[in-house]
């Protein structure tokens, strides 16, 4: 298993002695988890032109990517969709403009670079997520390079444009370099990642995709296994507003979070027939939790208590904080009434807690020894019609078999409906890990990566995010986070630094030759 915390503490010494602008010395990779000469001194010398060359023209072409909103539209399928149509048309450009091929297929676009059966596959995606664009200082669809120095700030600019612009880069210096390929290079460009991957594995039923694949959408050094997503939904529904009793301190009204994969910073509640002493309560009790902040409001005899926390990408829940868990547990400081609003803060303090690996939803939580453990947090809370549904995002290790966890999450459903209201529009969603422990380029990139950050004897590791490598046969992720590093993709502070930026475009240019020579 990849030991997080060796990476953490190496991470600042390997840093300073690694070079983003010219590789480490060959002392340094002699620490590489194998003792061959990857990357040898075509790869070395393509990636070092790569980063000199084109430093700018990266981050100017990483501009021009983000600038399209291309978030999912769900009445507008993305081959139809006129901002998705845009994007492409500028991948286009930038392709051919790089001496690239470009063809579009709908909802995948491919640029690709010299010819052959044998070709080598580079996967990614153009579509985003959500963005709440007041969380942000500029425009999230502006590239921002002045705010934080250092920092390219923008929605895509780590997840998955970044990547995108570098692949590009790593090409074009490819070219420029007329290195001998005896594969054709391909780079796959995919518009749904982020909402279906309906269309993608349509397309790949037809299309004969690379024999081997990288994708550019986690983190190094090499990820060979991922978790499987899902989600637990369920309906508290309205109910009688007798259920608190007349005058009775009540909980009447709970909401938070803004898509199901990211951990929401935001929520807010309603305290009915609040007193001072319960404000009062609420307040030293959200005092104690670290990193929350909230904020007070009356309304005659109503409190409205708004919670701020941090976003991140829901497969990291540990890097964000739950404005959601938090909220529900700072109302914890009396037995709330069963009022609609008030069940719901009874089932996240009940059934969730503040814990991010389901330890209080009856049996459910578990590990596995390479994956990790499963995460299990709420994400969105929304009013329906009907009542208020609770989404939880799941993200499962090897280990249980599906009919075993969604049995156990039945079972403690039943439970909690036993011992306090029912249930309604109950949904249980859980996919299955994947892993691909033996794929043929893994010894490749990670000699590449511990020769281009120093870093001794990386190993691969498995994410609980869920990438288009599971479609691809002999695909895994290569980037673009650092180990040790928060992934900022899905937060509503999206950033990749200018140094890891060109790092990757280094260790991108190095890896497609020595898998495409």
């Amino acid at each position: 298993m990849f030991n997080q915390s060796t990476f953490k503490k190496t991470l600042l010494a390997s840093l300073l002695l690694a070079s983003f602008i010219s590789p480490v010395t060959a002392s340094a990779a002699q620490g590489a988890s194998s003792a061959s000469t990857v990357p040898g001194p075509v790869a070395v010398k393509t990636a070092k032109y790569a980063v000199e060359t084109y430093r700018n023209d990266v981050v100017d072409t990483l501009a021009k990517l983000v600038s399209f909103n291309t978030v999912a539209d769900k009445t507008v399928p993305s081959d139809q969709n006129p901002v998705h149509i845009a994007f492409k048309k500028t991948l286009k450009e930038e392709a051919e403009r790089l001496g690239l091929d470009y063809a579009d297929h709908g909802w995948t676009v491919i640029i690709g670079l010299g010819q052959g059966t044998e070709r080598v596959g580079i996967v990614t995606h153009g579509d985003v997520q959500p963005v709440d664009a007041s969380k942000w200082k500029k425009s999230p669809f502006v590239l921002d390079r002045t705010s934080e120095p250092g920092k390219l700030i923008a929605r895509g600019a780590e997840d998955d444009k970044g990547p995108i612009a570098t692949a590009l880069y790593a090409m074009k210096s490819i070219r420029d370099h007329q290195v001998p390929l005896t594969k054709r290079i391909e780079l796959y460009v995919y518009m749904g990642e982020e909402s279906d991957w309906g269309p993608l594995t349509e397309f790949l039923k037809t299309h004969v995709p690379p024999q081997m694949s990288i994708t550019l959408d986690a983190e190094y050094p090499v990820v060979t296994a991922e978790k499987g997503g899902g989600t637990v939904a369920v309906t508290i529904q309205n109910a009688n507003a007798q259920a608190a009793g007349e005058g009775q301190p009540h909980i009447a009204g709970f909401k938070g979070g803004f898509f199901g994969t990211q951990i929401p910073e935001d929520a807010q509640a309603v305290v009915a027939n609040a007193t001072p002493e319960i404000e009062k309560q609420i307040r030293a009790r959200g005092a104690k939790q670290e990193g929350m902040s909230y904020v007070f409001a009356w309304q005659d005899k109503n409190l409205t208590v708004t919670a701020k926390g941090v976003s991140a990408h829901s497969s990291k829940p540990q890097e964000g904080v739950n404005a959601v868990s938090m909220l529900a547990d700072a109302l914890a400081v009396q037995p709330w009434p069963n009022t609609t609003a008030g069940a719901v803060v009874n089932y996240l303090n009940d059934m969730v807690g503040t814990g991010i690996h389901g330890e209080k939803f009856g049996n459910i939580a578990y590990r596995d020894s390479f994956m990790g453990a499963m995460t299990f947090v709420p994400t969105v809370i929304r009013q329906l019609d009907d009542g208020i549904e609770v989404a939880i995002n799941v993200r499962r290790p090897q280990g249980k078999t599906t009919e075993q966890l969604t049995n156990e999450i039945n079972a403690a459903l039943a439970q909690w409906q036993g011992r306090r209201v029912p249930l309604a529009n109950v949904k249980i969603g859980v996919r299955e890990p994947w892993i691909l422990p033996n794929a043929p380029q893994v010894p490749t990139l990670l000699s590449t990566f511990s020769y281009f950050t120093g870093m001794k004897d990386p190993k691969p590791v498995a994410i609980g995010g869920g990438t288009n490598s599971r479609l691809f046969p002999n695909a895994v992720s290569f980037g673009p986070a650092m180990p040790g590093k928060k992934y900022t993709g899905h937060s509503e502070h999206e950033f990749i630094t200018t140094k890891q930026l060109l790092l990757n475009l280094q260790m991108y240019t190095a890896v497609l030759v020595e898998l495409a020579r």
